[in-house]
């Protein structure tokens, strides 16, 4: 089993930053990807961002230029640097770990853009 806690969570109003972090742990082997993903209210949860094991990412267009996510193999942590934030940008995010057959989610963190 693995486990995924999240943290960095809160309110910021906009064009303010955030950095959400997530730490794993378990049975997590050498070759894993780790993501965040998000559900605002009303839609579908969808990818915000995605980085591999040799630190491939990919983004989903709306966060292109303004989110950068990282890991620390090490720790087992995987980090989404949030900038320039709009309100669009609220939601719930949640982190991700896949490795082999296996899928795990973290429990999910707030993060609301409002003036």
């Amino acid at each position: 089993q693995v486990q995924l806690v999240e943290s960095g969570g809160g309110l910021v109003q906009p064009g303010g930053s955030l950095r959400l972090s997530c730490a794993a742990s378990g049975s997590i082997f050498s070759i894993y990807t780790m993501g965040w993903y998000r559900q605002a209210p009303g839609k579908q949860r969808e990818l915000v961002a995605v980085i591999s094991s040799g630190g491939r990412t990919n983004y989903a267009e709306p966060v292109k230029g303004r989110f950068t996510i990282s890991r620390d193999n090490a720790k087992i942590t995987v980090y989404l640097r949030m900038n320039s934030l709009k309100p669009e940008d609220t939601a719930v995010y949640y982190c991700n770990l896949a490795q082999g057959l296996q899928t795990y989610w973290g429990q999910g963190t707030q993060v609301t853009v409002s003036s």
